[in-house]
């Protein structure tokens, strides 16, 4: 079973977005799970971890976890090349290294160029930012580059974007 996950920013909650489904060539998700957190922190520049890490882990707590083969995020793993955690690395760290994390993002920071992998996917020119904690960053964006899906973002994140942006 793989997770990915998201949290769109209404004005006064978070929608959290579980997307479960069950290996890398899926179609179609086989459970989905909304958590609403209302008191949701300021974002803090450099810190935007600190927003979105209790988000993501009030709504893990609605769900059991034990046979995730891996967890996709949207975002970073690292923040630079020197292995400053990014929310990925956070949440890594906040499941107790228990699961591979792969981040991927639809922008890059220059500071952490060396630990991403950038791939193209369908007929984009613009790449997808791969990153991952728990496994190689090659094999992560291999996975991603592969999933299910035409277009630059794989099927089901784009789903699951979709649905986190649901009224």
């Amino acid at each position: 079973m793989i997770l990915t996950i998201d949290v769109h920013y209404k004005t006064d909650y978070a929608k959290t977005v579980l997307l479960f489904f069950e290996n890398w060539q899926s179609e179609t998700p086989c459970n989905v799970v909304t958590h609403i957190t209302k008191d949701v922190m300021e974002y803090e520049p450099g810190s935007f971890y600190k927003r979105e890490l209790p988000c993501i882990m009030n709504a893990l707590e609605e769900v059991a976890l034990e046979d995730l083969e891996a967890i996709i995020i949207d975002g970073h793993i690292y923040v630079d090349n020197e292995g400053k955690y990014g929310l990925g690395g956070h949440l890594y760290e906040a499941l107790d290294k228990k699961f591979p994390i792969i981040g991927m993002a639809k922008t890059s920071f220059q500071s952490n160029k060396e630990t991403v992998v950038e791939i193209l996917r369908g007929e984009s020119k613009n790449p997808l930012f791969v990153s991952a904690i728990g496994l190689e960053k090659e094999v992560a964006a291999n996975y991603i580059k592969n999933m299910f899906g035409d277009y630059r973002l794989p099927y089901l994140l784009k789903l699951m974007d979709q649905i986190t942006k649901e009224e």
